[in-house]
Order: structure tokens, then sequence, then C-alpha cells
């Protein structure tokens, strides 16, 4: 299989980029293809091992930057390593697209570069959040701000196939983010969503409040994207607050430096467990082909993550199998009427 890398977008671009695509090779059976400035991309791969029979480059004169307006961006720059890479993947030169360059500028140019699966109406981004008893999928993460009930229903239904093919489910479990775990519970957009996933022939285990969330009990966790994309961060910022703290008390005195080096292998495994380079990146469930949105701040470790991600999802045929679950979906509906 071949994953096509924005080899031009992130914050490290394109060493860690690069480096990790580098990783990547030599760990999985893929065959990479590099998209972006040549020059900048040998310069790093001068210093790496590597099987060049199962690299290629591909050379683009344009770069999408964080603060380029997305949709313009993606119709204005032609030649940018984005671009151009959504392309290959829609015309089936690739398996799969990875970027960690402007997450706007991704989202703009799934749906008009790669397009939406037919039936699908908003496609959406689901990042893999580390839980206490298990990770979870979170959806929409930031893709829709405004959502119809029925959107809610479709990142159900892409959610479950994610974690049946990937993460191997038999039946994931559903839950609907409300303040409160009564169903009289919420606004009446909740409420209505809660009523949709009721009668759906999803495992929905009914709401689910903000501070159960990072419990893990609940395999996909729904909402509209402002609300998934102010959890996301808000879990970024409470993991990365703690890892601090943590860190700061721990060097204060000889006593606790002491202490910290005898704890040392519980704090390793806890940063591994919540450290979101281990999953990569967050995918865009909805599109014609497996496309992930790597961390803007990705290093080699997130990226070759991000590769692994690409693969478990063209081997698990998640694309496909939302296809045909959205198809049966809108036939029953139908039937219903």
């Amino acid at each position: 299989m071949k994953i096509i890398i924005d080899a031009m977008g992130g914050d490290n671009a394109p060493e860690e980029i690069v480096k990790g695509a580098v990783a990547a090779l030599n760990e999985f059976n893929v065959e990479i293809i590099l998209v972006g400035d040549e020059s900048k991309i040998k310069a790093v791969l001068a210093n790496e091992k590597i099987d060049r029979s199962k690299l290629q480059i591909l050379h683009t004169t344009e770069i999408i930057n964080n603060n380029d307006h997305p949709a313009q961006a993606i119709r204005k720059k032609k030649d940018s390593s984005m671009v151009v890479g959504m392309k290959m993947l829609k015309d089936g030169i690739g398996d799969a697209f990875i970027s960690a360059g402007n997450t706007g500028a991704l989202l703009a140019g799934g749906l008009f570069v790669v397009g939406r699966i037919k039936g699908v109406d908003r496609p959406g981004l689901a990042p893999i959040i580390p839980g206490k008893n298990g990770p979870f999928l979170l959806m929409d993460s930031g893709a829709n701000a405004e959502c119809k009930t029925q959107n809610i229903l479709q990142f159900a239904l892409m959610g479950e196939v994610y974690m049946k093919k990937v993460f191997k489910m038999e039946s994931p479990s559903i839950g609907l983010v409300n303040i409160g775990a009564e169903e009289e519970k919420g606004t009446e957009f909740v409420k209505e969503c809660h009523k949709l996933l009721k009668e759906s022939n999803l495992n929905f285990k009914g709401n689910v409040e903000g501070r159960d969330i990072p419990e893990g009990n609940i395999d996909v966790v729904v909402c509209d994207g402002f609300t998934g994309n102010v959890i996301l961060k808000v879990f970024e910022g409470v993991f990365q607050t703690i890892f601090d703290t943590l860190k700061e008390e721990i060097m204060s005195t000889t006593r606790t430096k002491i202490g910290g080096l005898l704890l040392k292998p519980v704090f390793r495994k806890f940063k591994k467990k919540f450290d979101y380079t281990e999953h990569g990146g967050a995918i865009l469930l909805g599109v014609n082909g497996p496309v992930i949105k790597a961390h803007g701040s990705s290093n080699s470790k997130a990226m070759k993550n991000a590769v692994r991600q690409a693969v478990l999802c063209i081997e698990g045929g998640v694309v496909e199998s939302i296809r045909n679950e959205i198809e049966t979906n809108e036939n029953n509906n139908n039937n219903n009427l």
C-alpha cells in the first residue's frame, strides 16, 4: 500500500515529517510518497538510512500555511503539497493521505478535492483520545461547529465502523455529550439527537457528562464540532498541565527528586498512556479515502504512528465499510417512510 504524506505541513516540517516517514518505512510494509520541496526533503533524507525503492518524492512549489484562508488556499494554491497530495489520493495514486498542516485547509480539501462519500452530509474529524479504561473516539472534534441531528447520527454510525474495523470491537458503545445523564437534560437539539440515537440500531448508552468522558467507558463519544473541539483542547491542556506540575514538584527538593527516581517507571507508563503521539492523528471520516490530520506539532514518532493509523484504516476497509453502512441506513429510512 502507498501512503501519501504532506512533507511541508506542520510546525516541524519537513524534518520531523520526513524522519517519521523513514521510521514508518522501516517498521511497516508500506511505500511512501513525500510531497513537497524536493531539495528540502532530500536534505533531511541525506542523514537517514532508507530503502529508496519504497520512497518517492513529488516536488511541489507552494505551501499552505496556518495563516492562509482554508478554502481560498485550496482553490488558489494548486501546486501546494496538501492539494497535490489530496488529488493523488482522489486519483488512486495512493491509498491514504496524511498532513500535519492547516486543519481548515485539510477539511476544505477533504470536501472539495477528495469528496464526500455519497449519503454523508458532513464529514467529521475523529481523534482517538486516551481514557482511564481505554481509548475512545471523539466525533466531531472541530469540522462542523453547527450540526443537524442527522449529522450526529452519521457521526455515530461512522465512529462505530471505525472502532469495529480498527480496534476490532464487536459492538462499540455510543454516548452523546450532554450536561447530564438524564434523558430529559440538555437543549432541544441534544434531546432530539438523543431520541434519534435511541431509535437507531446502535449500541447507544445514552448521555455522557463531561466529567465521565475521561473514564473511557464509552467507545464513541459524539457531539457537534464546537463542543468536540473544546473537549479536545481541554484534554490536551489538562494533560500537559498535569505533566508540567508533576515535573516542577518532583524537582523542587532533594527528597522529591529521590521519590521521582523511584516512581520514574510509573510516570513513564502514565505519560505514554496519555501521549497524543501514540495515535498519530485524527481521521476525517466521511470522505472518499483515508485522510488523517496529524497534530500540528507532530514529531517523528507522531508521524510514524499516523502512518500506522492509515495502514489500519486501509487494512480494515474503513471507507468502504462506512459507504456500505450509510447506504444501508438510508435504505432503512426510505423503507420506513
